[in-house]
Parts: structure tokens; C-alpha cells; sequence
């Protein structure tokens, strides 16, 4: 076991302290990264705050990991020491379900194993990238392009895939037209993919607070929810919306501004149960779906897609001594648009 600096969770809803963790020795086939940058997620604050159920602590947070690969397992074949790599949400699935064998290791109904709040195939718990350094098997890192700087490219291990996924999944492009509902970590990373991927981009925000960031990313109009004729102008308007809002939402009112055969597809997950009238989706054919991240080839496929079209995230860097801090503004919506640390620091 190697010994690294981290900063933990030790109990729900406590705040995060440095601290140290063991990471076990390279396997055959294991990978082990110098982390260099750590995006924060707010799916990190649900799990750190047990607003998804019980977890595991103490807790090291992160599953938007990039670094530098400085030791590989005898038998690693797809990484060598010096490569720029990243890890998501996922360090190991059953890999014989249906899911695994068709590269969606996320849906994995035989126990996908998630990099931290989460127990491993060694029974013991996952420590994510709120840390100096992390070992995982060479199947769940991918490759990050030399076009992309690395602490740009951190959160495109969920906030990117998260939202590239089900853009991809159904058919945002040319002649669809596009919502991204909730301008935040994700939201921002469904207008930029849904813009290069060719589609008629509208963002759904309370306000119009960020619309100068939104038209500046590649939205083609930006509208206010707050607002109740948004509703009454939008209606039957689109063909996708895409929700990435962790908080309830009037369901009903969004579905309304879909096309016949439109689908509303969340990949914000709020804590609370929502309610719903089935005749929203009746009514016109529709569908309200949801997508969790993306399996491992679909991430690297991301990740050129987005070195291709020269974008990363849009990010504020932090020390590992303001992660109490970033946690509060992420609650208050005071980022634009993801908060990165810098492992270099904890």
C-alpha cells in the first residue's frame, strides 16, 4: 500500500479536511496517476451530504480526475509512463453483463464499482481525486488529447460526457432544435457540445443573468424559465431538451415545450421524488428519459470530439484549502462555470 495526501469527507455533511489515504500497490494491470487536477461536481456535495442515500465515510470525493501516468503493471498495454489520462466515474464494472459487452459500463447490472463512495472487487472502499495520486486498472483511464490543457479537460470526465452522451444518444445535430435547460457545470458542456454537434442550441435559465456566456458559448437564443411567457412562446418548440438541474422542476410546464415524439432527458438528479401528469407525455407522443454519464470508449470519443472542435470546460482553479469555499458557491450558483483544484496543493 503507498500512502498519499487527501482531502476527506470524515462524516456527513462535515467539512472536508486534509488528511491520508492508502492506494494499493500497481497490479498487472493497473495504472497509477499523478493527479494533477480535480474537478468538483455537485454530484460530490450529494453524496458528501448524503443527499442521495447513505455513503461511505470518510470520503474522498472527485471522479473528474487528469494527470500524468508514472507506473504501469507489467501487463498494461494501453498507457505508458508520461501519458496525459483521465478517469471518470467508473474504475472497474462486471465486465460480462450485456451493458459491459456493448461499452455502456455504466448501466453494468452486475455492479459497476464508481471511483469513490463505493466499494471495490477487493472489498474495500473507493477514494476518488481530491488526492495526490490514484491506481486504477488500465480499461477504466482514458486518454487525454495533447490539445487539450489538463485542467481544462478535468471536467470533461463528467460534466462533458455526462451531457455529450444523450446529445449523441438522440441525434442533436443539424435541423434539431436543442434546450439546455439550467446553465451550470453540466449545462454549460451541453450548449458548447450541442453547438458543435451542429444543433439550433437554446438555454432554459431562471435568468438571463448568464446570457452573454451563453451566446458567447453557442447558444442560438437564451430565454429566462422565470419568466411565464417563455412558456407561452416556446411552446411545441423543440425536439430535445436537455435537463441538467438537480433540483424539482414543473415537469409538466417543460414537457409542454416539446415537439410531437420530443424528449425531455434528465441528467441532473434532484434528491427529492418529483410529480407527474402522465397526459404531459401522452399528450403529443413524448418522452422523459434519463442518462447517466457515458461507458469508457464513448468518454475518449468525447474527448477528441472536444479537442477537435478546440474546447475544454470553462473553469475557476483552486487550492485544496478552498474546497469548503467552493462547495458553498456551487450551492449559490457562484461559479462559471466549474471549479478545478489543483492537486499540486493539497
Amino acid at each position: 500500500m503507498t500512502t498519499v495526501a487527501a482531502y476527506a469527507v470524515p462524516a456527513a455533511k462535515a467539512p472536508l479536511e486534509r488528511t491520508t489515504i492508502e492506494r494499493r500497490e500497481v497490479g498487472e494491470f493497473d495504472v497509477l496517476i499523478d493527479i494533477k487536477f480535480a474537478g468538483i461536481c455537485h454530484s460530490d456535495i450529494h453524496q458528501a451530504r448524503e443527499g442521495w442515500g447513505e455513503a461511505i465515510f470518510p470520503m474522498v470525493p472527485g471522479h473528474e480526475i487528469a494527470g500524468i501516468v508514472s507506473e504501469v503493471g507489467a501487463g498494461v498495454t494501453r498507457h505508458q509512463v508520461g501519458d496525459r489520462v483521465g478517469v471518470g466515474c467508473l474504475v472497474d464494472s462486471c465486465r460480462e453483463c450485456e451493458s459491459c459487452k456493448a461499452g455502456e459500463e455504466q448501466y453494468c447490472t452486475g455492479g459497476n464499482v464508481g471511483t469513490y463512495n463505493s466499494i471495490g472487487k477487493d472489498g474495500e472502499p473507493t477514494y476518488g481525486g481530491y488526492a495526490e495520486k490514484v491506481v486504477v486498472d488500465e480499461n477504466f483511464v482514458v486518454r487525454i488529447p495533447d490539445a487539450l490543457s489538463l485542467d481544462v479537460a478535468a471536467p470533461l470526465l463528467c460534466a462533458g460526457i455526462t451531457t455529450y452522451s444523450p446529445l449523441k444518444h438522440w441525434n442533436a445535430g443539424p435541423g434539431k432544435k436543442v434546450a439546455v435547460l439550467g446553465m451550470g457545470g453540466l449545462g454549460h458542456m451541453g450548449v458548447k457540445i450541442a453547438h458543435a454537434l451542429g444543433a439550433e442550441v437554446t438555454v432554459l435559465s431562471q435568468s438571463l443573468r448568464k446570457k452573454d456566456d451563453g451566446l458567447k458559448l453557442g447558444a442560438d437564443h437564451y430565454y429566462a424559465t422565470s419568466d411565464e411567457q417563455t412558456f407561452k412562446d416556446l411552446q411545441g418548440s423543440f425536439d430535445l431538451i436537455l435537463s441538467t438541474v438537480s433540483a424539482p422542476l414543473d415537469f409538466g410546464a417543460f414537457l409542454s415545450l416539446l415537439k410531437r415524439d420530443g424528449a425531455l432527458v434528465n441528467v441532473g438528479a434532484p434528491e427529492e421524488p418529483i410529480a407527474l401528469n402522465l397526459f404531459s407525455v401522452i399528450a403529443g407522443r413524448k418522452t422523459l428519459a434519463g442518462s447517466m454519464i457515458g461507458g469508457i470508449a464513448e468518454t475518449q470519443e468525447m474527448l477528441d470530439f472536444c479537442a477537435e472542435h478546440g474546447f475544454g470546460a470553462e473553469i475557476e482553479v483552486i487550492s485544496a484549502d478552498q474546497i469548503n469555499e467552493a462547495y458553498e458557491r456551487v450551492l449559490s450558483s457562484d461559479v462559471r462555470y466549474r471549479f478545478v483544484i489543483d492537486t499540486e496543493t493539497i
